[in-house]
Parts: C-alpha cells; structure tokens; sequence
C-alpha cells in the first residue's frame, strides 16, 4: 500500500520528506511518468515539476487540492503538462451540485500558488481553452480559478507555507531554474533539467539531499543542456551535500540505473540513491560537514 507523507501517523512535524512521483526523462515510459517530486514538512506539500502521469501519480498521495504550492522549473511538456488536469481536479473538488435542479456551481476557496517561468501565464490558458466545458464553464479556468499564477524571476526567494525557496537559473534549452527548499533545519535542492553550471554547486552548497538529474552517459558538449550521472556526482562532491538522488532517467533497466550510480560514485564519497516512483526519503539536514558514505539508507519502501 501506498503511505502518503502527509497523513503518515507516526511523521514527525520536523521530518521534512520528498516522494518520487515520476522520474523518466521526456515522455512516460515502462509504466513510469515523467518529471514530478513532492515535498512535505508539516501541513505544507509541495509539487515540484508535473510532468505527464503525474496527476494520476500525485492522487495516489495527497488530493490535488491539498496542495500548497506548485513550482514549475522550466517550460517543456514533461515538466509541466499535467497541471492542467491537476488544476481540473482541483476545480472538480470545489465543485458543488444541485441534485434537484441538476446545477453545479463552485464554492468559494484560496488559489494555490503556481510559480511558473516568465512568459508562462498566456501558454497556460491557451491550453486551457482547447476542449471547452459548456456546462460548467469554471473548469476551463483552472489557471484563474485553482491557481494563482506567479511568474517569478531566477533571483526571488519565495516563502511557501512553512518552506523558504530559494531560486538559481541553470543551463537549459528553454530558461530553467533549480530550486532549494529549506524547513526545519534540512534543505533540498531540485536541479530540474540543466548541463554542467556552477551555479548549481552554488545553490547545492551544504544541502542535506540534493535531487540531480541523470539523463546522459557522458558530459553533454552541446546547447541543449542535460547532465549526465558523473555530472551530477562532481556537482554533489564540490557542493558538501550530504546525500545524492539521481532522477530523469532514459531507462528503467536495473543494470543501467546501477551504472548511473557508479559513475556518480567515481565523484561523490557520500550516498547515493535512486529515484523510484513512490519512493520517500526523509531530506536530510543541512550540513556544513562533507558528506561521508552511508551503509543505511534513507528512503522509505
């Protein structure tokens, strides 16, 4: 059975935890969905990227209406395509029906916020206006009525419920920034998608679990912008971080994913996991030491 993080009996408010919801780079594949993490601590839950199947994902977990905040990191399909039938499912919850007339109407509630990149809020109704709803017109205005679109900028610090957010602009194809989360004394850095730059060292400096992409098998030379596995360890290495957690993979093959964490490894001395949907790992605390190897894992089964 799947245990959501934030009804958990035995959680304790000061564990701060992340949830695998996808992890496949591009499109889904071999059952997995594409990119989307969920961080709680306390009463605060956060969506980071959703990519698609993440809806589906996410509902295994937590309503979509308990959400408090929804981070997008950059503007590609699979980071970003299920926050419409995520803002639908939340429009549905708030909808109330008149059995005796057969009217619905919906009630009166708080926009989450959504933080998107510059430039999103006019790609987001447009998308929201392709199949219209005649009888319930509020379900076409998802990105008006379920949340509160806010365009950000690489240089805000943001609060979100309980959680201070922290943002860096990364190297990618399309304008991309990572994220670090910091509650409760720990901190996780989310990479999104990014070739080899600093400044995610920068943003990664001292993190607990730093949450790195691992799309390529070696450096990628070109504009487009990925990190490959030993990429991302010299990132974790050169940041002190105190755990790695390797995502958006090409492949669901054991042997490979493997491969994945010994490249890592032949950078980074501290411990390294792999994203797996629902999997939870408890976000470790923020440290000044530099990680050291670790035979026990964090990760929840």
């Amino acid at each position: 059975m799947v245990r959501s993080p934030r009804t958990e009996p035995h959680m304790k408010e000061e564990i701060v935890r992340l949830t695998i919801l996808g992890c496949r780079a591009g499109m889904p594949a071999a059952g997995q969905s594409s990119s989307g993490y969920l961080v709680t601590s306390g009463p605060t839950n956060i969506l980071l990227d959703a990519g698609p199947g993440i809806a589906a994902a996410l509902s295994r977990h937590l309503p979509a209406h308990q959400l408090s905040a929804v981070f997008i990191s950059h503007l590609h399909t699979d980071h970003l395509y299920d926050l419409l039938p995520i803002g639908k499912s939340i429009l549905a919850a708030r909808t109330v029906y008149d059995h005796s007339t057969g009217l619905a109407h919906l009630d009166e509630a708080p926009r989450i916020p959504l933080y998107v990149p510059e430039g999103a809020r006019e790609k987001l109704e447009q998308l929201s206006s392709v199949f219209p709803v005649a009888t319930q017109p509020w379900m076409d205005r998802p990105f008006e009525l379920a949340f509160e679109v806010v365009e950000y900028t690489a240089t805000q610090v943001m609060k979100m419920g309980g959680v201070t957010a922290t943002l860096a602009e990364l190297r990618h194809v399309a304008t991309c920034c990572g994220i670090r989360l910091e509650a409760e004394g720990r901190s996780l850095v989310y990479s999104g998608d990014t070739g080899v730059t600093e400044a995610l060292a920068e943003l990664a400096t001292n993190a607990g679990t730093l949450l790195a992409e691992s799309t390529l098998d070696t450096t990628d030379p070109g504009p487009h912008g990925h990190m490959s596995s030993g990429d991302a360890g010299r990132t974790a290495e050169a940041a002190r971080v105190g755990e790695l957690v390797l995502t958006h993979f090409t492949t669901a093959e054991e042997e490979k994913l493997q491969w994945h964490i010994a490249r890592a490894a032949d950078a980074y001395g501290g411990p390294i996991e792999l994203a797996r949907p629902d999997r939870v790992f408890d976000v470790r605390p923020t440290t000044t030491a530099h990680a050291v190897p670790s035979a026990t894992s964090t990760a929840k089964a």
